[in-house]
């Protein structure tokens, strides 16, 4: 008698992922729930409440704790997919001809989307274990460093500069946008450049050493 293994020789080890299990239903569903969450999150914070989401997915508060039991892990997989879209950037911006532009509109990118993601920007303001699992699982430190090394071979970039100085100035730059309201608003943009500015080699000054 043929047993599954020789009918199916490439199977063994194969692993299915739980992704791939979920049934067409679930699938779409779980969609919905991103899809809903980024909007609320983007426009109320991280004060946004599964209830809410549910409601704005058009699904049972139980469908969301099904696919994300706690609202920590709804707020992580939004983060994973900020941080994927900043990723997709950088690699964008390693492919420009001028390694400062690379550079510089990485960073103004980096500002928009905290602007338009109020959510994003809290995270990175105040949930650091997120977003450094965001970034890692992304690959954004090797991509940030590459930016940064590449414009500084070119001689536009200042020496002193360190890959991990671009996530605090797009941290920094995020608590700018976000409180960028009044009679001021719409400035922050102006701010980037004139951090920009300072980036640029050979620098005013030398920087203080990393602590």
């Amino acid at each position: 008698m043929t047993s599954v293994t020789e009918l199916n020789p490439t199977s063994i080890g194969t692993v299915i992922s739980p992704e791939r299990t979920l049934r067409a239903d679930a699938r779409r569903n779980r969609e919905a729930v991103i899809a809903a969450a980024k909007k609320l999150f983007a426009d109320q914070g991280l004060d946004a409440q599964m209830p809410d989401v549910a409601k704005a997915a058009k699904v049972g508060v139980g469908t969301v704790y099904r696919h994300f039991p706690t609202k920590e892990e709804l707020i992580a997989a939004l983060a994973n997919d900020r941080f994927e879209r900043l990723a997709e950037k950088a690699r964008e911006s390693l492919e420009t001809d001028d390694a400062w532009e690379g550079v510089a509109d990485f960073i103004r990118f980096s500002a928009q989307i905290q602007a338009d993601d109020r959510g994003l920007c809290e995270v990175m303001g105040s949930r650091p274990g997120v977003m450094g699992a965001a970034a890692d699982a992304a690959g954004l430190p090797e991509l940030c460093d590459r930016l940064v090394k590449r414009a500084q071979r070119s001689g536009q970039l200042r020496r002193d500069l360190t890959w991990e100085d671009i996530p605090m100035i797009a941290c920094g730059l995020g608590r700018i946008t976000q409180a960028d309201v009044g009679p001021a608003a719409g400035r922050w943009p102006r701010l980037v450049e004139i951090i920009l500015d300072g980036l640029r080699a050979p620098g005013s000054g030398k920087l203080p050493r990393p602590v």
